[in-house]
């Protein structure tokens, strides 16, 4: 049997080479799957499986654009962690008892100094890790750091051969992922907690934050 051979011939812009001009829009149709909480069953848990069972990964220090223009060294460090409780607060308190001035380049002693209050809505009072005046958040060390680049907890945790999350504030897990919480009333007028996890895309970082890096 004779065999025919078929050619397809793709267009390519003139600057596939950058992945940039690889991505699709924000808004492009996904997959998502719902399901109640099998631990709590006023809880329902809507997740995007069109990003979580993607390819992505991290790239820090390697390809990453930042969340700030020309800032492409803090990756998504720049305005430094909020803590979601005070059992994060407690964790990361016996993680930086670990750290000297050796393996942490902005070293500060005590909680107060390496941790600031902010807001999250503009409204409710919230703690977050310290920044550097204009700079990223102070547990970020610097590139050319002779203790290591790269946030000193994570590095921490490496030294110690524990996950890094051990260590990190829970934001600094969670993102990429969004996290997004209400509770919802039902036609029944029964109330569930819905719990979506999606991608935390650009323009959750605020305004400017889908422009392009």
């Amino acid at each position: 049997m004779a065999r025919t051979q078929l050619r397809v011939l793709v267009e390519t812009p003139d600057t596939a080479d950058d992945p940039r001009d690889r991505e699709v829009g924000l808004d492009f149709p996904r997959e998502w799957i719902e399901f109640v909480d099998p631990a709590d069953a006023d809880q329902v848990i809507r997740a995007d499986l069109t990003w979580l069972l993607s390819r992505w990964t991290c790239v820090f220090a390697k390809a990453c654009h930042g969340i700030i223009r020309g800032r492409s060294a803090d990756g998504c460090c720049s305005h430094g962690a909020f803590f979601t409780d005070a059992q994060d607060e407690k964790r990361v308190r016996q993680a930086v008892k670990r750290l000297t001035p050796a393996t942490w380049q902005h070293y500060r002693r005590g909680f107060n100094q390496y941790t600031e209050m902010d807001t999250v809505d503009g409204k409710s009072p919230a703690r977050r890790t310290a920044t550097r005046p204009d700079g990223p958040c102070v547990f970020l060390n610097d590139p050319d750091f002779p203790g290591g680049a790269g946030c000193a907890l994570h590095a921490q945790a490496l030294r110690d051969g524990v996950h890094p999350l051990e260590y990190k504030p829970d934001v600094c897990w969670q993102l990429p992922i969004r996290r997004d919480q209400e509770w919802v009333k039902r036609p029944d007028g029964t109330k569930v907690l819905l719990t979506v996890l999606s991608e935390f895309d650009r323009r959750a970082w605020g305004a400017g934050g889908d422009d392009p890096g």
